[in-house]
């Protein structure tokens, strides 16, 4: 017979089945850790634990099931004030409706959470929601609006790594440009004035 195991336990568990791939383990053990948090009144470690088994369940291409394990989440950590763990509800939550193809209402959450992640200073969460951002944009035929999202996305960065400040450089070349040429008045004069 199994031990009863502690949510702290379950857990641990789904994190590990999580890092080996297991994802329909990990989203079955985040569950089940959840209900041991909400039996113990830890609203916000349920909801914590919510997070974790929709980002198991996108891994294992559970779509919709990932959107639904979300539900009420958002608001714990509101009624919690803590923007920081709402804000990356909302980015899970605008994943999964990405991946149902919800693309609309998946940029707009998505923006949702980089404009909190933006006001808590929060840049190296940002970036792979702008990332995000930026390749649903790509998808969606919005090619300069893409480029822009993700050169939003780095430009905040303090000590990025050699990667972003190569991607920060070279996303800087069209943005330099278009701000150039967004210079020029109609006649193909500059306002240099």
């Amino acid at each position: 017979m199994r031990d009863i195991l502690t949510p702290q336990q379950m857990a641990k568990e789904a994190k590990s089945a999580y890092r080996v791939g297991d994802y329909a383990e990990a989203a079955r053990s985040f569950e089940a850790a959840r209900h041991g948090y909400l039996s113990a009144n830890d609203a916000e470690m349920a909801a914590e634990m919510a997070n974790n088994c929709s980002v198991s369940l996108l891994q294992a291409g559970e779509n919709e099931a990932a959107l639904k394990a979300l539900e009420g989440s958002e608001f714990v950590f509101i009624q919690a004030g803590d923007r920081k763990r709402q804000a990356m509800t909302l980015g899970n939550q605008a994943a999964a409706l990405d991946a149902l193809g919800r693309l609309e209402e998946a940029e707009q959450i998505y923006w949702q959470a980089a404009g909190i992640l933006k006001e808590l200073g929060e840049t190296e969460l940002r970036l792979p929601i702008m990332q995000s951002i930026s390749a649903l944009q790509l998808r969606t035929g919005r090619h300069l609006q893409a480029v822009a999202s993700m050169y939003a996305g780095v430009e905040k960065i303090k000590n990025p790594t050699l990667k972003q400040r190569f991607l920060k450089r070279l996303l800087g070349i069209p943005i330099q440009l278009l701000n150039n040429q967004s210079k020029e008045l109609p006649d193909g004069t500059n306002d240099n004035s």
